[in-house]
């Protein structure tokens, strides 16, 4: 387990993000360009180590009923996965993003060295895009996620 100075030090290495300090010596860590109300990325973090980082929209996460997951016994490697994760759920939609997406479903996928590609349900067709360009199209969800996740991507 990550000491609180440890998983502190992660967090701070995020510079999109912002500490708050509250009480009993926990800390907040806040995203403020996030696209919706929820600004809270890293929650209670305590000199315990304990703490909690917000994935309700992530995949592959346990979630307690405000969206969060307990980082207690999280690695270096998956704080910053799971962090970075965090952030991209919460970032508002780019420019190409929003040209593409319009009004229909959406995913966002992401491989370990970063790249997003996102999943697109348009007129009855699985596009998959990297940023304006068409990387992929299938006739079903379930081979767009085949694809992705044989390429090395992982749902957001």
């Amino acid at each position: 387990m990550l000491t609180f100075e440890e998983k502190l030090a992660i967090i701070e290495s995020f510079p999109e993000l912002q500490r708050k300090d509250i009480s009993l010596g926990r800390i907040n860590f806040h995203y403020e360009e996030s696209a919706s109300d929820k600004k809270n990325v890293v929650y209670h973090l305590h000199p315990n180590g304990n703490g909690f980082v917000y994935a309700e929209l992530l995949n592959g996460y346990e979630v307690n009923d405000k969206g969060m997951t307990n980082i207690r016994d999280f690695t270096e490697e998956e704080l910053r996965t799971i962090i970075q994760k965090s952030i991209l759920s919460l970032a508002p939609k780019t420019t190409v993003e929003s040209s593409i997406v319009g009004d229909q479903f959406e995913e966002k996928w992401i491989n370990q060295d970063n790249f997003t590609l996102v999943l697109v349900n348009e007129d009855d067709m699985w596009n998959v895009y990297a940023g304006l360009n068409l990387d992929g199209t299938f006739n079903s969800y379930a081979e767009a996620a085949e694809y992705l996740d044989e390429e090395g991507f992982s749902r957001l």
